[in-house]
């Protein structure tokens, strides 16, 4: 089965109109030239000519070099037609051609375009020399006539390249913008997914957080609470023994549930400066643990406040996992900035971990995540009992000056 030809409409509907707009005028005033005055009109098969011509722009080829030859072939066919065997007049030939050129720029790759104007070009000379064969040999005439012919094929070979380098200029920047637009679509679509999947892993990431924690310590609570109730009537001191624990227990069930909804804040400064987030941090992380990390920050150039919050994450997951898994008692935390980027240190004394053996989860995979969006650098040095310490380096703007 033959496969059907597909037919586009014009691409450019303001240059579709701009040619019906030129063929109507170059008609009206070959109309009214001296050469038609006998016929008060242009001839009947030169008006169907035209309309014709004109009506093709409507569409256009643009699948099978077969159907794009024969619609350019058909286009020649009414010029020659309409200009050469019916027309008298040279205008309306000659903007039928540039009319042509234009149309092949649209349907046709480069190579085509150069082959249909310099075509364009030839049926104009070829036309041209046609109409003024039967001049009669006066010597002067002659050589006037051909200083005509040659600035008259010079100055329409010069508007054939020059319409055909505007059009290539034209679909060149159109296909800039489609590119460009897909390309923004595609990063549009590819940003989502990332959103997406790292809001999936955020998720996942509190939920285990909450499972392993908070569902610890409220059952932890609950049998403290049952075993207070059971000694409440025959042991009144023990079982008070065992509420100040279910006590303390609420207390830190209540500090990771806090935790867990700052860490689903969007925007988790609060409009605050980078200290005071640290500062409150460190607060948090002392009544947490009953030990206050070392933190220095020497923040002498502005931040964006995408690198602030990637910052203030890195450093809450940071004091997260020391807190919950590296038993440590020493903390120091270093923020510096200078005209080209941040750079982030962050070390414990703790436990540590092998780097290959790692199965912390979300915690580190969301801080080097967090660095690497912003192009900046991330590296993790630990070892078992040798503690850890976390780095990384992010790129800052430069300021216009």
């Amino acid at each position: 089965m033959n496969r059907p030809i597909h037919i586009h409409t014009h691409p450019f509907r303001f240059l579709l109109l701009l040619e019906w707009l030129l063929l109507l005028a170059v008609a009206i005033t070959e109309a009214l030239s001296t050469h038609f005055r006998r016929f008060h009109a242009l001839p009947t098969l030169t008006i169907i000519s035209l309309v014709f011509f004109g009506l093709l722009g409507l569409r256009m080829p643009r699948d099978k070099l077969i159907s794009k030859i024969l619609y350019t072939a058909l286009e020649i066919f009414l010029i020659l037609f309409a200009g050469v065997f019916v027309g008298r007049g040279i205008r309306l030939f000659s903007f039928l051609y540039i009319i042509l050129v234009i149309r092949s720029c649209l349907i046709f790759q480069l190579p085509g375009r150069i082959v249909v104007t310099t075509l364009s070009f030839t049926l104009f000379i070829l036309t041209l020399s046609h109409r003024f064969q039967h001049v009669p040999a006066v010597p002067m005439l002659q050589e006037r006539l051909r200083f005509t012919l040659l600035s008259f094929a010079l100055s329409f070979g010069l508007s054939l390249v020059f319409v055909l380098l505007l059009m290539n200029a034209v679909l060149a920047e159109r296909q800039i913008r489609e590119k460009l637009a897909i390309a923004n679509e595609q990063l549009r679509q590819y940003a989502l997914r990332i959103e997406d999947q790292a809001t999936l892993q955020e998720r996942n990431r509190i939920a285990r957080d909450i499972h392993d924690s908070l569902g610890h310590s409220l059952t932890a609570l609950n049998l403290q609470l049952e075993t207070a109730l059971k000694l409440w009537q025959s042991n009144p001191a023990k079982a008070q023994t065992f509420l100040a624990q279910a006590k303390n227990l609420g207390s830190q069930s209540l500090r990771e549930v806090r935790q867990s909804v700052s860490a689903m804040r969007s925007d988790p400064l609060h409009g605050q400066s980078l200290e005071v987030a640290i500062a409150a941090l460190v607060t948090e992380f002392h009544h947490s643990t009953g030990f206050s990390p070392i933190y220095h920050l020497s923040l002498n150039h502005p931040i964006p406040a995408d690198v602030k919050t990637a910052v203030y994450r890195i450093a809450q997951e940071a004091l997260t996992n020391i807190w919950k898994h590296a038993q440590a008692n020493k903390v120091k935390i270093d923020i510096q900035t200078s005209v080209e980027s941040l750079h982030l240190k962050i070390a414990d004394n703790g436990k540590g971990f092998a780097l290959n053996k790692n199965t912390t989860g979300f915690g580190l995979q969301s801080m080097r995540d967090r660095v690497l969006a912003l192009g900046g650098e991330f590296q993790i040095n630990s070892a078992p009992s040798g503690g850890c310490c976390i780095t990384a380096t992010i790129p800052l703007p430069r300021l216009l000056t």
